[in-house]
């Protein structure tokens, strides 16, 4: 039999609601962050589809990288053999390490996109600063995990990569040697050096959940910006998020899954270095240590500057000047679709940073060095340029409404 409004069934049932409502507003937070509540521009490209796509991938490494900790032994003697372990003696291992091992990329490829779009339409100018400055310590706390997890198999390029990588710290006045030693728990990278990896490995992408939590929040204070880069007046200008873009991330989310369950069953190790197949041998270096492929841009801005401490400080600064870009950039038109110069000028900044990332995988030798030199030279230039064409810069007609 049907029931009534008032069936005493949904009466209860609408009570329970009101009652857990009160307490705890789940289901409304969820509704005014990412549901019918929340109001977003009409106008929305597929390009907007990254920031989801990048928060399923946090999950993803999440909950695979938990399970991988049951089977893990931190252990210089163990590491490498409980990796084999978890590949070919654990139920489904193979799958959950290959889903972690190529979603590491697939999330640094996301967020690139995602920052690249934000750079292309001048999303984290005003009123956004500090929108864009949590996204680049997001982007830092990626690093910092993906650098930790790229120890733990503890093949030639673990163990190599984290004496290289670590000795960098050992330029900072003073404190450097020390903050080296601390780092690896002794004075070479071994046991503990292993073990702390591991540990901070685990708990760094918790912290990165806390800070992706305040990027929503801050995204929600004054919404997305959108392809046209204005500023929007009218109610007519926005639509719900859900259903309108609930349903355009599910299908992004479906293409997504093409290529990324692609290289989950037939190329997890493309885009790794072989040489990790090898357990580590402190004895023996590699012919070229190379970092994994998302640090490569800055591994190679790292290397073309002969001087240690100032490739170092480059390598940095090349990823701390991204703070300072609401202010270096203070044009008053956001998209580059009406920016006749900026445009061009970051097409080009895209196309060396792809050239850089490829002199980050040849030697540190002959033309390889000079590519990068400049490179790194059109890199940081790009910044450079910015205050001028903020000031020079006449920019088309802006049309006033989407």
């Amino acid at each position: 039999m049907a029931h009534t409004p008032n069936h005493p069934v949904e009466n209860d049932i609408r009570n329970t609601y009101q009652w857990l409502e009160d307490r705890l507003p789940i289901i409304s937070f969820l509704n005014n962050s990412v549901g019918s509540n929340f109001m977003a521009p009409r106008n929305l490209s597929y390009m907007w589809n990254f920031g989801s796509l990048a928060g399923i991938a946090l999950v993803l490494q999440i909950l695979t990288g938990i399970f991988l900790a049951m089977h893990y032994k931190p252990d210089v003697h163990m590491a490498f053999d409980s990796i084999q372990h978890i590949m070919r003696d654990v139920n489904w291992g193979w799958l959950i390490r290959n889903l972690h091992m190529v979603g590491a990329s697939f999330f640094f490829i996301v967020v690139y996109i995602h920052m690249a779009r934000g750079l292309y339409y001048g999303s984290y100018k005003s009123p956004r600063e500090v929108l864009w400055g949590l996204g680049v310590v997001i982007f830092l706390l990626m690093m910092a995990t993906g650098f930790l997890g790229y120890v733990l198999p503890w093949g030639q390029m673990s163990y190599w990569g984290a004496t290289v990588i670590t000795n960098l710290l050992s330029v900072i006045p003073f404190v450097g040697p020390d903050i080296v030693v601390w780092l690896w728990g002794g004075y070479a990278v071994g046991d503990p050096t292993l073990n702390r990896f591991f540990v901070l490995h685990f708990v760094l992408p918790f912290v990165i959940i806390a800070v992706v939590v305040l990027h929503i929040w801050a995204l929600h204070m004054h919404g997305s910006n959108n392809p046209k880069g204005i500023s929007l007046t009218k109610q007519t200008d926005y639509i719900p998020f859900h259903p309108y873009y609930t349903i355009k991330d599910i299908f992004g989310l479906g293409v997504y899954l093409i290529p990324f369950t692609f290289m989950v069953f037939y190329a997890p190790e493309y885009l790794g270095h072989t040489d990790n197949n090898i357990p580590a041998n402190p004895l023996v270096t590699p012919a070229h240590i190379v970092p994994e492929w998302y640090f490569l841009p800055f591994y190679a801005i790292l290397r073309a500057i002969p001087i240690k401490e100032l490739g170092v400080l480059a390598m940095f600064g090349s990823i701390l000047i991204l703070f300072v870009l609401p202010w270096l950039d203070k044009h008053p038109v956001r998209s580059a679709r009406f920016r006749p110069l900026y445009r061009p000028l970051y097409m080009l900044f895209l196309a060396n940073f792809i050239l850089l990332g490829w002199c980050g995988m040849m030697p540190a030798e002959g033309i390889y060095v000079r590519i990068a030199q400049a490179a790194t030279a059109i890199y940081f230039g790009f910044f450079a340029l910015l205050p001028v064409l903020s000031k020079y810069e006449k920019a088309k007609p802006v049309p006033t409404s989407i």
